[in-house]
């Protein structure tokens, strides 16, 4: 090829095209290099710096991934044990949180209701208090804890929970920390204690209680309490505490969940699952107040107040005449409106009747109490509407078999839904 016929192919226009284009690409291919390997070293950097955040954070947070159970589990190991009450009796322990609650607190409750609540406690670690708002739901777990020596917990529920994670927190991958919820924190310490932890779910049905609180219901029902593990994480660090096995922590026989509900449109339906398994406490009016004579707390111990609920079985089994009864109310109810008392509320029944004379209440009333809340409450998810006369019938049939008006709240539901529809 010859000098001019390579300046023509130079010159042809298509050629400069084509020059200009690899050159502007060899151009990008530079810049794009050099962008890349600034990213690395910034991100080199950066992992550097983290790296000594971390080591800093750890300086800062010596206890590990779990901060607060760690210095729980050395706090416990230094914890003098609480001096619990001697010869505790329920009816003298019912009358002296009463006045306690008047005399320490300025709450004022009926004599009835602390047997109702008491007794419910007795029966069951998961209690539902609820009625209109102002009426002390809140302040009467409060001052359960108060009485008791150990201050309750209040978790106020939020309208978006949904899972066990808004309860018990999250590990959070970014700082290598657990978000440790104060509710965590009270399971675990109450794994190493005896006295009794009282744990306030305010306003429980903001939220769906079956969706939040789903695990611990599930938890409660089992009797072995070495079989009630929670689930915190899914592996195991060397200085995760010591209450910590395997990621899971015990849900421990001396905790009680106690939980207020509003019934308004702002909150949820609290579900037949939550129902059947909690005890119910109908907090719909305020108590006057009298005059309450000095009371001191009255600390006892899981233990103590579990014996003291078996005692009472013990000491007051439900009477051949209200089982009889019982069972005839049983067996109308299931003929007619398809409704049966079931395992679960007979040996509720069977709990709750002798604690509540334990407390120094009636037996009958006891009945009438649970009756009400646990299973006349059934029909209201039936359509009454024309079955009013069989509802005057089911009166009639509580009158002759326990007494005219003697089954006071029973016949409140009854007429109440008679009305409604």
């Amino acid at each position: 090829m010859t000098l001019q016929s390579l300046w023509d192919a130079l010159s042809d226009p298509l050629f400069i095209v084509i020059y200009i284009v690899v050159v502007v690409l060899l151009m990008l291919a530079i810049v794009i290099s050099v962008i890349i390997n600034e990213r690395r070293f910034t991100n080199f950097v950066k992992r550097i710096d983290e790296g000594a955040n971390r080591k800093e954070e750890e300086k800062e947070h010596p206890g590990g991934r779990f901060d607060m159970l760690n210095r729980l589990d050395e706090e416990l190991k230094t914890r003098t044990p609480t001096a619990f009450a001697a010869g505790v009796e329920l009816r003298a322990f019912c009358d002296a949180f009463r006045n306690f609650a008047a005399g320490k607190l300025g709450l004022y409750y009926d004599i009835d209701v602390i047997r109702e609540f008491v007794a419910g406690v007795a029966v069951s670690h998961i209690l539902v208090l609820q009625g209109m708002s102002g009426t002390g739901k809140t302040s009467l777990a409060f001052a359960f804890g108060e009485f008791l020596g150990n201050p309750s917990v209040v978790i106020p529920v939020q309208p978006m929970w949904k899972e066990r994670s808004d309860l018990l927190g999250y590990y959070n991958e970014f700082t290598k920390h657990f978000n440790e919820t104060l509710l965590l924190q009270k399971i675990y310490e109450a794994n190493g204690r005896e006295d009794i932890f009282v744990t306030i779910l305010d306003e429980m049905n903001i939220a769906r209680v079956e969706y939040y609180f789903a695990e611990f219901l599930s938890l409660l029902e089992i009797p072995d309490v070495a079989s009630r593990k929670l689930e915190v994480v899914s592996d195991h660090w060397e200085d995760d505490p010591e209450g910590l096995k395997d990621g899971f922590v015990l849900l421990p026989d001396n905790m009680w969940f106690l939980g207020t509900a509003n019934n308004d449109d702002s909150t949820f339906a609290i579900s037949d699952k939550v129902y059947d398994r909690a005890m119910i406490i109908n907090m719909d009016s305020k108590s006057e107040p009298f005059t309450a004579s000095a009371c001191a707390p009255v600390p006892i111990s899981a233990k103590e107040f579990t014996g003291l609920a078996k005692r009472a079985v013990r000491e007051h089994p439900v009477s051949a005449e209200t089982m009889d009864l019982l069972k005839q109310i049983d067996r109308h109810l299931a003929e007619e409106y398809h409704i049966s008392f079931g395992n679960r509320i007979m040996k509720q029944i069977g709990q709750y009747l002798p604690v509540y004379v334990a407390c120094g209440g009636e037996e009958l009333d006891a009945l009438d109490d649970i009756l009400a809340k646990k299973v006349l409450r059934k029909l209201e998810t039936q359509n009454m509407t024309y079955r009013k006369a069989d509802l005057e019938i089911l009166c009639e049939i509580f009158n002759e078999l326990f007494g005219a008006e003697r089954m006071k709240r029973c016949l409140g539901v009854i007429r109440r839904i008679a009305r409604n529809g």
